[in-house]
């Protein structure tokens, strides 16, 4: 890959809100897709494949759900804030 992709936002896990850190989640998911894909085109070829397959959608759920879970606990469920 030629580009160097920052795999954690800003470096930091810590956000101001869940929806933040729900935010953050998505962006961290997303990211380890264009690692793992690194060609754009490739990418947008796949896309209607997987849109339209609904285990590969709650997939993606799931991997927002695990980034989410390591965001909330770095954050201490937000209660500190």
């Amino acid at each position: 890959m030629s580009e160097q992709v920052q795999l954690i936002p800003g470096n930091s896990l810590i956000t101001e809100t869940p929806e933040a850190g729900r935010a953050l989640a998505v962006k961290m998911a997303r990211l380890i897709i264009k690692i793992t894909q690194p060609d754009a085109e490739a990418r947008e070829k796949m896309r209607p494949t997987y849109a339209n397959d609904a285990a590969m959608l709650i997939a993606i759920g799931q991997t927002v759900a695990t980034e989410f879970a390591t965001i909330a606990e770095a954050n201490n469920y937000w209660k500190n804030t």
